[in-house]
């Protein structure tokens, strides 16, 4: 019973460190290309961060079975083309079912075969756990780089057009640098801060 108590206590640490402790944006400060650029909104933060997780879970299963048959020398070109396979299966589905989505994000949907975030768990995390771990874990940080996108985009939108998930709901224009490059940079930043500091405490 103890051992399940603690099978099950892993499992859920697994599943939620990527909200706070292992937060990709916040904490560990990876996949700033697509934090920065893909944020104008809320509504694209929130399809890219969905987009990055569906490719992390399942390069995450993958990556978890293949790894004791994968030579060390040959590790990392086989995680890259794992994970470029389901890049490809969500570049053609995206294109089939929601083109619009597709064309908003543009080039960061393939930037994901590269995103730190997919590499960086394949190598620290996957290649050394089971399946269900690797997935949990998949879920886990995929959660938290979805949540870190919305968040930024809410903010920026808000502070840059007065509306969130596409709902006007401050007359008038915004000051249009939170929809623009130095925006990015100043939301990311003060909740950086925030993040940290409320790390710290704890």
């Amino acid at each position: 019973m103890l051992k399940e108590g603690l099978k099950m206590s892993s499992r859920l640490h697994q599943l939620t460190k990527g909200f706070v402790k292992d937060n990709p944006t916040f904490s560990l400060v990876l996949g700033m290309c697509p934090t920065l650029a893909t944020t104008t909104s809320a509504i694209n933060g929130l399809e890219m961060g969905l987009a990055t997780m569906f490719v992390l879970i399942l390069s995450n299963m993958v990556i978890s079975l293949l790894a004791p048959a994968v030579p060390d020398k040959v590790r990392i070109p086989v995680y890259i083309v794992v994970i470029a396979t389901f890049v490809t299966v969500l570049q053609l589905a995206m294109q089939a079912f929601v083109p619009d989505v597709y064309e908003t994000l543009g080039l960061f949907i393939p930037l994901i075969v590269v995103n730190c975030i997919v590499l960086g768990r394949a190598e620290a995390f996957a290649n050394k756990n089971s399946l269900v771990d690797s997935a949990l874990d998949g879920i886990g940080i995929g959660l938290g780089f979805t949540m870190s996108l919305t968040v930024i985009g809410i903010i920026r939108e808000i502070l840059g057009s007065g509306s969130v998930f596409g709902w006007k709901f401050i007359p008038g224009d915004g000051v249009l640098a939170f929809v623009m490059a130095p925006g990015a940079f100043i939301v990311l930043g003060y909740l950086m801060v925030i993040f940290n500091k409320y790390l710290a405490k704890k």
